[in-house]
């Protein structure tokens, strides 16, 4: 034993060390892999991704590679915090960030789908306290519970302070359970509980710094995301009302009918208003092109006198639009409805124009697909919405003094005209949702056409005496 006198233990100080050593000289110590701890470990952790991948399907199906690269990166963050945390930081779990974001971008199943399933995976694989671990789950669960509900980075940052508040108050429960004596309530308890309420509103405001950032490296719509680019005071929207202002008119009252749609079919209200407040921006190419902004002066096309020009310009507008929308970072999302609100439908008025036409001079039949858009045809039910409530707007403008029986004729007659030209084959929109579609548009072309009672002539030039 004359190997571990006090010199020796004075040397190697740390008592650890020492025991690895002792067991090393009695030839006890069983270094090597652990077959069956890295078996189970590999097994849970197939487990989560193969949980997550469930949920994911079945709520986000089309999640894009992108995706699966931010909630990767956002959820190792947390077990490499713990891995390097500091000394003078001794709480860096950034659970209350994750379920923040996860939330925010993908919605409440999501953020708690992730939270549930990285704490199982930290508790069993890594040193962390029953303490720690449950106030970070009591935090993480509200933030992802309550982030994809909030329409403003105002709401987000009040929530920040919830999460932060629960962690502490969580904390604190569970030291005054296992606590004591009184002394330890001051002396432990309560900084231990404010240190971990701090660190959850630390890891909010930082969730809430990253999230405009994140949102345009990744692209991702979210709904504060999209409130904001539908105040009409941003750049685009403010010089479509200026340069287009017939356009600008005609554009919301296409949002008020395809929002009442999708509310009616559960679609994304956030994104269909959005995406229809910029489908028509393109138009500011050339406003006069399109008859919304002659306001009763001559029609260019007129003058024009070329079904095939005129056909160019009309299709320009997508193109354009697109232009646009990617010079002004327009999240791909509601890019989309600038093609997808048109199609591939054919611009009859000029191509009828054309056939007559050619017909006169003796020029042969006309190629009808170069009256036709583009396309992509709409690809999701929000974009399908969106093409009809496009269609049907000029009609039911133009309908003053008819029943709600003939508006609904006509617009049906619209909508059939769309499935038969097989424009909605793509969007998941069914039979049945065009009959609620038609029901809601005619519900709200009455509230715009209500009737107002007649005043008598002279109370038109009656003036109110001052009292």
């Amino acid at each position: 034993m004359g190997r571990w006198g006090d010199g020796e233990m004075g040397r190697w100080g740390d008592g650890e060390i020492f025991i690895k050593d002792l067991l090393d000289y009695f030839d006890l110590s069983r270094r090597g892999i652990n077959w069956p701890g890295l078996m189970g470990f590999g097994g849970l952790v197939t487990t989560t991704v193969g949980i997550f991948a469930l949920v994911q399907r079945r709520v986000h199906p089309k999640w894009r590679r992108r995706d699966y690269i931010l909630v990767l990166l956002l959820t190792l963050s947390m077990p490499i915090s713990i891995l390097f945390k500091s000394p003078f930081f001794k709480i860096p779990y950034t659970m209350p960030a994750i379920a923040l974001l996860v939330g925010n971008f993908y919605g409440s199943t999501m953020g708690v789908t992730v939270v549930g399933l990285l704490t199982g995976l930290v508790t069993f694989s890594m040193e962390v306290t029953g303490e720690q671990v449950l106030a970070n789950v009591a935090g993480g669960l509200l933030g992802a519970l309550m982030a994809g509900r909030m329409r403003s980075r105002e709401e987000l940052a009040l929530l920040g302070v919830g999460v932060g508040l629960t962690q502490g108050v969580v904390s604190l429960i569970i030291n005054l359970i296992i606590s004591a004596t009184a002394s330890t309530i001051w002396s432990a308890v309560l900084p231990g509980a404010l240190l971990f309420g701090m660190s959850g509103l630390a890891w909010s405001i930082v969730a809430l710094g990253l999230s405009p950032y994140l949102e345009r490296l990744f692209d991702l719509v979210t709904p504060i995301r999209l409130a904001e680019l539908s105040n009409p005071n941003r750049p685009l929207l403010k010089r479509l009302a200026t340069e287009a202002p017939g356009t600008f008119q005609h554009t919301l009252f296409v949002a008020s009918l395809a929002e009442a749609a999708a509310q009616e079919l559960h679609c994304n209200v956030e994104l269909v208003r959005a995406g229809t407040l910029y489908h028509d921006i393109g138009k500011m190419h050339d406003p006069l092109g399109f008859i919304e902004n002659q306001m009763g002066g001559p029609n260019k096309h007129d003058e024009i006198n070329d079904p095939f020009k005129s056909a160019e310009i009309i299709k320009k507008h997508v193109t354009e639009g697109l232009v646009m929308a990617r010079k002004h970072q327009l999240p791909k999302a509601v890019r989309d409805f600038i093609p997808e609100h048109q199609g591939k439908l054919l611009i009859s008025y000029f191509y009828f124009q054309a056939q007559q036409k050619a017909q006169l001079e003796g020029t042969g039949s006309v190629d009808e697909s170069y009256f036709r858009y583009d396309g992509p045809i709409p690809q999701s039910q929000e974009t399908g919405v969106v093409m009809l409530a496009d269609a049907c707007e000029a009609a039911l403008r133009s309908l003053k003094e008819v029943t709600p029986e003939t508006a609904l004729t006509v617009v049906n007659k619209i909508l059939k005209a769309r499935w038969q030209d097989n424009q909605l084959v793509d969007s998941g929109l069914t039979r049945q949702d065009l009959s609620k579609i038609a029901q809601v548009f005619i519900r709200v072309w009455q509230q715009y056409n209500h009737q107002r009672i007649a005043y008598p002539k002279g109370a038109l030039n009656c003036q109110s005496s001052p009292k």
